[in-house]
């Protein structure tokens, strides 16, 4: 556990502690679990996953934090370990966290998962949806019941007052002008069928992060990068491999 502002965060840490530290953020509702298909993929390198506030097994903020305090928790957690320059893999509010990371602290790469960054005029629309097509996908189905218990387990609408309005914060936060100081290599991995962030959005980021490209997962939804693990870990090692 580590304390940032009188809150408990919990994470876990393992692979190689000796190997570049690659950091894992989920999205919101979410927990470990979800970042682990990933991670333990990558377990040559030094992996970190982190329960954000309020979700897991990490306690809810005691005050109402914002983006800026939840992208310093990760870094003031990196420094008590002693790692900087990251490489950070975000999804959803988790890529959202990423970006923010990578405009304000040197971060080596960046890569994202229907990662969020202006605000929506109809925000939150992704769960039955989303899992009713993950349920068609062979080998995905016990994955499919495993996220129900996960995704929006802290939505609007079952949260917390404080998580609440962390959540409406998060929402009503655009952050395209601190995309733009972002320099590290960044590769966008996003679903065609993504409901919840449209692939529009993956083509935009593009064009705000100067080296940066999107991958695009034909018919996969706001979890593409678990509905192709295989090739999702693929690009990810080819991507973050030393020359």
């Amino acid at each position: 556990m580590f304390n940032y502002k009188n809150t408990n965060i919990n994470y876990i840490r393992y692979g190689n502690i000796n190997s570049q530290t690659v950091v894992l953020l989920h999205g919101w509702g979410q927990n470990i679990e979800m970042m682990k298909p990933v991670g333990d993929n990558l377990t040559d390198y030094d992996v970190i996953i982190i329960d954000f506030p309020g979700h897991g097994k990490s306690e809810e903020p005691k005050e109402i934090w914002d983006l800026i305090d939840f992208t310093n928790m990760i870094h003031e957690l990196l420094k008590s370990l002693n790692i900087d320059n990251p490489i950070l893999i975000g999804h959803s509010f988790g890529g959202k966290i990423s970006l923010l990371y990578a405009s304000m602290y040197q971060t080596k790469k960046l890569i994202l998962f229907g990662s969020p960054f202006k605000v929506k005029k109809n925000p939150n629309s992704l769960k039955i949806k989303t899992l009713k097509k993950l349920k068609q996908i062979p080998g995905l189905n016990k994955l499919a019941e495993t996220m129900k218990k996960h995704i929006g387990s802290t939505d609007y609408r079952n949260a917390s007052p404080m998580m609440r309005n962390i959540l409406v914060k998060h929402v009503n936060t655009d952050i395209t002008e601190n995309v733009k100081k972002i320099k590290c290599p960044t590769i966008i991995i996003w679903g065609t069928n993504d409901i919840a962030v449209p692939i529009e959005d993956a083509y935009e980021l593009e064009t705000l992060i100067n080296d940066s490209a999107v991958i695009p997962y034909e018919g996969c939804t706001h979890y593409a990068y678990l509905e192709r693990i295989n090739q999702t870990v693929s690009i990810i090692r080819n991507f973050i491999k030393e020359k």
